[in-house]
């Protein structure tokens, strides 16, 4: 299965990048190919609401940007997993960014399931970005929920948190 991580983490070595990292060392060892785009490290823009994408682009958006790759990877992917710190009470804005400009291609036909990773330094705060991941990408894509894995202050890269995730990603099928 083709697998697109979008990491939300502007911190490369961060609690959010542990568990996607625990995660896709478990799912390449059951021969999953996992693709991990930071979108903190990419250049993408907000969406300009232009409608480019619906009326002349036939589902390519107008900006020329990093988002291209993303785009690409989504494309190709069966299952895609959103992986983001909780600073706000949701995803962080980068992240933001990349999920309003995939609007631009709607569901990709090989999509099928999704799960979501969130980090943070407490455990009240995340509603907002399940909220999010469940009625607006989920179940407006029509996807399997395949999670919801949280870690929030000492479980963040605690061995228990990280076996987790790697048993998740070695479960797949």
């Amino acid at each position: 299965m083709k697998i697109l991580v979008l990491n939300g983490s502007p911190r490369p070595n961060g609690n959010t990048s542990a568990m996607v990292e625990a995660f896709t060392r478990g799912a390449r060892e059951n021969g999953h190919e996992v693709t991990v785009i930071s979108v903190c490290q990419k250049k993408i823009a907000g969406c300009l609401a232009c409608e480019y994408c619906h009326t002349q682009g036939a589902g390519k958006c107008i900006q020329k940007d990093d988002m291209q790759e993303v785009y690409s990877s989504f494309n190709e992917a069966e299952m895609v997993i959103l992986a983001s710190p909780i600073y706000s009470r949701n995803f962080t804005g980068q992240l933001q960014c990349a999920i309003n400009r995939l609007y631009a291609q709607d569901k990709p036909k090989l999509l099928k399931k999704a799960a979501l990773f969130l980090s943070s330094g407490s455990d009240k705060v995340y509603d907002g970005a399940i909220y999010e991941y469940e009625k607006t990408f989920v179940a407006y894509m029509k996807l399997e929920d395949m999670g919801i894995f949280t870690a929030f202050g000492k479980q963040n890269k605690s061995p228990e948190k990280l076996d987790e995730l790697y048993r998740f990603g070695k479960s797949l099928l």
